[in-house]
C-alpha cells in the first residue's frame, strides 16, 4: 500500500491504441463486443493497480455502451482512469475513442465503468487512496460517480437475492 492518502485522477490515467482488423471484426464488419470488453477489463485493472499499488479484482462489469459502430481500420483509443475511490474499492471508466486521423478528430465510440477491488498480500481487501480530480471532465465523472456507486450497491442487493432464490430453487428439487 502506498502511503499516499489522496492522489490525482490524472496519476493512474492509462491509455491504448490500436487499429481494428479484419480478424477483430463481426459479419457486420464491426468490432466484436466481446474484444472491446476483454480489452476494457485489461486497461481498467491496469490503471485500478497503478492508483492502488496492489494486486486487484474485477468486482463488476457495471455498464459498457456501445455509442458508435468501430470498424475495420479504426484507429482506437481506451483511456482508463479511476472516476471513484471508496476504502478497498474502486470505480474505472474507460472512454473508447475513435480517431479520424484525415480531420484530426476524435469521437466517443463506447463508454464503460467497472469496478476493481485492491487486495493485500494475503487475497483480502485493502486501503485504497481517495482521488482528486483537476479538469472539468474528471470533477463531472468524480461528481457524479455518487449516483453510479448507489446504483450499484441496488443491482448488487438484486444480485444476491436472485442468487438466495436459486439456491432455495435448487434444494426444493
Amino acid at each position: 500500500m502506498t502511503n499516499v492518502e489522496k492522489r490525482a485522477m490524472q496519476d493512474s490515467k492509462v491509455y491504448k491504441s490500436r487499429q481494428v482488423f479484419p480478424t477483430d471484426t463481426n459479419h457486420l464488419g464491426t468490432l466484436f463486443g466481446g474484444t472491446m470488453m476483454a480489452n476494457i477489463d485489461e486497461i481498467a485493472a491496469i490503471c485500478a493497480m497503478k492508483h492502488a499499488n496492489n494486486t486487484v479484482v474485477t468486482a463488476s462489469t457495471d455498464s459498457v455502451d456501445f455509442l458508435k459502430p468501430i470498424k475495420n481500420g479504426d484507429i482506437m483509443t481506451y483511456i482508463a482512469m479511476v472516476s471513484y475511490a471508496g476504502s478497498s474499492s474502486m470505480e474505472i471508466c474507460v472512454q473508447i475513442m475513435i480517431e479520424d486521423i484525415h480531420n484530426n478528430k476524435q469521437e466517443l465510440a463506447a463508454l464503460s465503468f467497472l469496478t476493481f477491488v485492491a487486495l493485500d498480500e494475503d487475497g483480502k481487501p485493502t486501503k485504497v487512496p481517495d482521488i482528486y480530480p483537476e479538469t472539468e471532465a474528471e470533477k463531472w465523472f468524480h461528481e457524479t460517480a455518487e449516483v453510479r456507486v448507489k446504483r450499484r450497491k441496488e443491482r448488487r442487493k438484486e444480485s444476491k437475492k436472485t442468487l438466495q432464490f436459486i439456491s432455495d430453487l435448487k434444494r426444493k428439487q
